[in-house]
């Protein structure tokens, strides 16, 4: 594991394992770290592990709050920085009292390839947006980009959403025989950036009529990024206003189309509005010029 771990390190990755917080893990086939964390946060920081998952099956009945803080102890004790990545699946709202020892918590059950179950996990973790912070974020599990039982748009509006929530983007797909699409996708640094801003404050759901909605959230250098996302089966226009979004009504900004990858050709003042596909999105950055 030490050279696995030392090749991936020369190719400039980082390395992550899994474990559970019980007996065996959630396969049933091998034994979890209930009762052995010292012992296995140690190898895993000899191996030189980067990242730990660490699930919630075959725990015993034993309750999350007693069994996951050991593990952040011994992590932290371990000589090695691992993120502790707690996968608790949401059942104790776990952003309410994970943040002093996890660097991120799984707010919903396990995601699946399907638009439905990605708008409802959008949906479970926007209610815990307030709880993130930088070093601590709500996680709603991995990216199904990729995974091809969506299609583009679904997968765009996928990927901007958990992006504005600051979620952590863990591609789900097999890199390795990817499409070029699903390579833009998950590859596009403007949307990334958006994901990685230092400020670290969850963007979530602002406004809402029926199935049109609008996201947004605060960036540094007083910058705002917002999502307008349409979950209609249709076309639809949808607006963002100021107001809704933390801006002054009479702020005049510069949007920039994070798809698109260009400017908008003119200054916008009160409102933003957009045609939006169905089940697609547009997602800006706003840049204010004046008051």
């Amino acid at each position: 594991m030490k050279a696995l771990a030392d090749y991936v390190h020369s190719k400039g990755l980082k390395l992550g394992i899994y474990s559970d917080a019980g007996s065996n893990t959630c396969s049933n086939t091998m034994p979890g770290s209930l009762g052995h964390e010292e012992q296995d946060a140690r190898t895993f920081a000899s191996w030189g592990i980067d990242y730990l998952k660490y699930d919630n099956c075959n725990n015993g009945g034993i309750s999350p709050q007693s069994r996951y803080p050991i593990m952040s102890k011994a992590l932290a004790e371990s000589g090695r920085p691992i993120f502790y990545s707690m996968c608790e699946w949401g059942d104790q709202n776990p952003a309410t009292w994970a943040p002093t020892i996890a660097n991120s918590w799984r707010t919903t059950g396990d995601i699946q390839d399907k638009w439905e179950s990605i708008t409802a996990l959008a949906d479970q973790n926007n209610q815990w947006a307030a709880y993130a912070r930088p070093g601590g974020w709500n996680d709603p599990d991995m990216l199904e980009v990729g995974n091809g039982n969506m299609n583009t748009e679904e997968y765009r509006s996928h990927f901007s959403i958990w992006a504005l929530m600051k979620a952590p983007l863990l591609i789900g797909c097999d890199i390795r025989s990817a499409s070029s699409e699903t390579l833009q996708i998950v590859g596009n640094k403007e949307v990334i950036n958006v994901n990685q801003d230092l400020l670290g404050v969850q963007g979530k759901k602002v406004s809402q009529q029926g199935n049109l909605e609008v996201w947004a959230g605060p960036l540094s250098n007083n910058r705002v990024a917002i999502v307008l996302w349409n979950r209609s089966g249709w076309q639809a226009s949808i607006t963002a206003r100021w107001t809704d979004i933390g801006l002054p009504y009479n702020a005049v900004v510069q949007a920039r189309d994070l798809w698109a990858h260009k400017y908008l050709p003119s200054y916008l003042k009160g409102s933003l509005t957009s045609t939006v596909a169905s089940h697609g999105c547009k997602m800006y950055i706003l840049n204010r010029i004046s008051r």
